[in-house]
């Protein structure tokens, strides 16, 4: 459903826009692709186009403010201390059986700066997860957080190439299999 376009209420509905942009640039990239025109993204965000690109300069910048709130979500998760490392790995496996598009984006602009920021914070919050379980002794001391970001990494390029239907099945053996690699 399109959205309603809003009178202009200047800059104090930046913040708002914003979110708006990003919510509806995550459907829309989900359900076209990343080639959806991005008048489409602002229509249902209920913006103009102008906005769209205030806030996003390009396709890449939009696609990173979606990944940049993806892992805020991780984040929150792992800074509860009961999360386990299959907790975040389905957390993650939802949000890839949604953004494998944006996951081909991001990898092909891996070198850019913007991409380079999200995958230290990637780093940072996979760090804490390891620690934690190595601690708990629920993976081995010899797993390291380069091991559990190669299996991220492959897991969500697994998914991009799985045809949608099938894509929560290949997920699921997937970690059947990454998370029998790294049991103690």
């Amino acid at each position: 459903m399109t959205a309603k376009a809003k009178g202009n209420r200047g800059p104090s509905a930046g913040p708002e826009n914003r979110r708006a942009l990003i919510d509806a640039a995550r459907e829309i990239f989900a359900t076209d692709g990343l080639n959806a025109p991005l008048s489409s993204i602002a229509r249902r965000a209920g913006v103009g186009q102008g906005s769209l690109y205030r806030h996003f300069p390009d396709r890449l910048a939009l696609a990173v403010a979606v990944f940049d709130d993806n892992i805020v979500d991780l984040e929150a998760v792992v800074a509860d201390p009961a999360t386990t490392l299959d907790d975040l790995l389905d957390r993650v496996i939802s949000q890839a059986l949604t953004s494998t598009t944006l996951i081909d984006m991001m990898f092909a602009h891996r070198d850019d700066e913007r991409a380079l920021h999200l995958q230290a914070r990637v780093r940072a919050l996979l760090a804490a997860i390891v620690e934690r379980e190595q601690d708990a002794g629920r993976i081995r001391a010899e797993v390291a957080v380069d091991d559990v970001l190669l299996a991220v990494s492959m897991l969500a390029g697994l998914l991009a190439g799985t045809e949608a239907d099938a894509r929560a099945d290949v997920a699921r053996r997937a970690w059947g299999i990454l998370h029998t690699a790294f049991a103690p």
